[in-house]
């Protein structure tokens, strides 16, 4: 055998040569491959467009890809010349080069089969022999023109390697397939039709209560579910998405509500995210990420379905037809609502309230009243402000961008604001003596050394108190109600200003007795002559009235004391309107006038006359006899602070007229009807009433209210006001207070005693 020099770079093998040379190859074979079947399967396509323009015709076969291929012997050649400028011939034997042309020609490379991967040469078999096998393999380039197939790993045997390949199902099947289903439901009867349809209901509702399962369990670690969960809102199945969707939307809420934090979560910065942590603070970190991003897309999706459902639009999907909408409109309102109450302190709140504020003012009721309900609790329950001020915020914007058209239930949820304290007027609170407060110096004079430690101490730990309990400081919750305050009161006054004659004015007039109490003494001289001229103008019902003189009232009691005004003519109001109450079951304005009462006489006594003071006790004695008993007992509750507020009032009570003229009932002024001259002839009447409790007020007021003895009051009665005694003995609920007794149950039995009468009778 001949033996070749050794050279010092060692020359690549034949075999390895070979190789490479078919790898190189099979990559040129494979992309030729590619693109016959980019092209078989534009050809589909056309054949498609086809079947759909003439149905009955005969479909022509799709021209083979041979056509577009080149003569058999052009492409040897090519092959061959490609394959022999890719070789290094510097590093071949002469020998070599010629065997590798001779394998070149036979182009055993290009007809092997390309879903084989195994390699070419075996050292049981020679090359010869499997480069033969390989050439009897056929080819499937006809198969791939009218399929499109996808290559699997091949398959050793004795044979050799067999090839293995799966059919990709195209696009078309799909379609045909869920035009199949469409038309076997169709086929269906209506009962066959609804149990598939519960069927299929009860395997999504196993599917949500699963993955919400799964989630609550082990929220740290299944944060995707709830992308999976959210995409069940896209269900596209006609027969059950409205249910679907609406059932996923609650599950979310739900699920929201207990894997929230009781924090915000505010976005790392960039040189947190450089920090290496602990594998726990990373789980942390990515768990509060997942779920403030999950959280957003729910919001979005929940507004996005109101912003269809008011636009008349079907943008999502034609599974959900367009009267559908609404079902989940009120569902997505309800959740909205459910998370602005559950999660005021998580992320997105004031979204949430920018979405929901425009809705109180929506046509459907339902979803009106859902709203306002839902920001009157929010007011109820937002102890520090910061909610609150949000929302009136946004409420006030909305007022002022529909000119005051908007429903007066916007305005009366302003009325569940917990507003007691204000920062006052700057220069009442500059006349307040001011705390002195000790420097370091003073310090160190008066305490001793010990002492100063021991207060250093507790001013520690005092602070460290406060930060565990995160508590808001006094100051912070007085400034945050001030500013709610103003911006309540910069919309009752601009409609009070613009909109006197609009459906908003009984909720202004009744919010402005509310917050009457807090309003700054600068605004009180103007306020006065408005309401003065409301009353005056005559446009107002009875309850608008009251208000109007309730908030007078209120401001006089409070601050305006110090104000120098007598308010007659509201006095004068109040006396002539007892009469023209409503007598019936809508007897809500006794409660009115009962807080007018109190703070007409009772807190202003000093600046009330006796002959003022005595009329509105006989008028109130008159008006107790044609109202409900609820109302009279209240009304005799309030006729009793009014005696003992002003002592000499039993004048009423004497059958003896004293001074001169006679009692002038018809006439509305209270100082100028005389009635000193008359007499309470309405309380012994009043003793004959059906109500007990309305009897033992009548004849406690004929005694003259005594607070001992034997004509008291019982404790119950006398220490509760008249609005709370008015609320205890209500009939709204149709039900007698104190109940009624039973009627006496008679008895007759025969006797067979002979000295006795034959029939006695006995009571029970």
């Amino acid at each position: 055998m001949r033996t070749r020099p050794r050279s010092k770079k060692r020359r690549p093998t034949f075999r390895r040569l070979l190789k490479t040379s078919s790898m190189k190859l099979e990559n040129k074979l494979k992309t030729r491959q590619l693109k016959q079947q980019n092209i078989a399967k534009k050809q589909r396509k056309e054949q498609k467009k086809l079947r759909q323009a003439v149905k009955d015709a005969a479909i022509r076969t799709p021209r083979p890809l041979e056509t577009y291929r080149k003569r058999p012997g052009e492409k040897e050649e090519e092959d061959e010349e490609e394959f022999l400028e890719s070789l290094p011939t510097d590093m071949m034997e002469d020998e070599d080069l010629q065997q590798m042309s001779v394998m070149a020609r036979q182009a055993s490379f290009i007809t092997r089969d390309l879903s084989s991967c195994g390699p070419v040469h075996s050292g049981k078999r020679r090359s010869s022999e499997v480069l033969r096998s390989y050439e009897k393999v056929p080819r499937k380039m006809a198969r791939t023109e009218e399929k499109e197939v996808i290559h699997l790993l091949p398959i050793k045997d004795k044979t050799g390697l067999i090839p293995q390949t799966i059919e990709k199902q195209p696009e078309e099947e799909e379609e045909d397939e869920e035009e199949g289903e469409l038309e076997s439901s169709a086929a269906l009867t209506p009962e066959q039709r609804e149990q598939l349809r519960v069927q299929k209901i009860h395997e999504r509702k196993l599917h949500i209560a699963s993955l919400g399962s799964a989630i609550i369990s082990a929220p740290y670690t299944n944060m995707k579910r709830v992308k999976e969960l959210r995409g069940m809102l896209m269900e596209s199945d006609p027969c059950v998405a409205v249910t679907v969707r609406k059932l996923v939307m609650v599950s979310l809420m739900e699920i929201f509500k207990d894997i929230a934090p009781t924090y915000r979560i505010r976005p790392l910065t960039s040189a947190e995210k450089a920090v290496k942590v602990k594998k726990e603070t990373q789980q942390l970190r990515e768990f509060e990420e997942g779920l403030v991003s999950q959280y957003k897309f729910y919001l979005e999706d929940l507004e996005q379905t109101i912003k269809d459902w008011k636009q008349k639009k079907k943008k999502r999907s034609q599974a959900v037809g367009l009267e559908s909408y609404r079902g989940l409109a009120e569902v997505a309102v309800r959740c909205l609502c459910e998370l602005l109450l559950a999660l005021p302190h998580f992320n997105f709140h004031n979204n949430i309230i920018v979405v929901l504020v425009p809705l109180m003012n929506d046509p459907a009721r339902k979803v009106s009243d859902m709203c306002c309900d839902a920001f009157s609790k929010l007011f109820q329950q937002d102890k520090v402000g910061g909610a609150s001020l949000a929302t009136v915020r946004v409420i006030s914007g909305l007022i002022k961008s529909l000119n005051y058209n908007v429903r007066p239930e916007v305005l009366r949820t302003l009325l569940s604001l917990r507003i007691k304290e204000v920062e006052m007027k700057k220069d009442m609170e500059d006349t307040a003596p001011k705390k002195k407060f000790l420097n370091n110096k003073e310090k160190k004079k008066n305490l001793s050394r010990m002492q100063r430690k021991w207060k250093k101490a507790e001013e520690k730990l005092e602070k460290e108190l406060l930060e565990a309990e995160a508590s808001e400081s006094k100051d912070r919750k007085i400034k945050l109600h001030t500013e709610i305050l103003n911006i309540v009161y910069l919309i009752y006054f601009r409609i009070l200003k613009k909109a006197q004659k609009s459906v908003l004015l009984p909720a202004v007039l009744e919010g402005l007795a509310n917050f009457a109490h807090l309003i700054n003494l600068e605004f009180f001289d103007d306020l006065l002559s408005v309401l003065q001229s409301l009353i005056q103008s005559g446009d107002l019902t009875n309850r608008e009235s009251l208000h109007c003189i309730q908030t007078v009232f209120t401001i006089l009691s409070g601050q305006g004391d110090v104000l120098n005004i007598d308010p007659l003519n509201f006095y004068s109001q109040l006396y002539g309107m007892l009469p023209r109450l409503h007598a019936g079951a809508p007897n809500d304005d006794i409660i009115i006038v009962l807080q007018c009462l109190e703070a007409m006489l009772t807190r202003r006594r000093k600046q009330v006359t006796l002959q003022r003071a005595m009329a509105f006790i006989k008028r109130l004695s008159t008006l107790s006899l044609h109202v409900l008993p609820n109302a009279s007992v209240g009304i005799l509750a309030a006729s009793r602070a009014a005696v003992h507020a002003f002592p000499k009032s039993d004048f009423l009570l004497d059958n003896e007229v004293q001074g001169s003229g006679f009692f002038l009932p018809e006439l509305d002024e209270p100082e100028h009807c005389n009635a000193q001259n008359t007499a309470l002839w309405e309380l012994h009447t009043l003793q004959r009433h059906y109500h007990p409790v309305v009897r033992q007020f009548a004849a406690h007021l004929c005694q003259g209210a005594p607070s001992e003895g034997s004509a008291a009051l019982a404790v119950d009665l006398s220490r509760r006001s008249p609005v709370e005694l008015f609320d205890v003995y209500s009939v709204r609920d149709m039900s007698f207070n104190p109940p009624v007794a039973p009627p006496v149950r008679m008895n007759y039995r025969l006797s067979t005693n002979p000295v006795c009468p034959p029939l006695s009778i006995k009571c029970v």
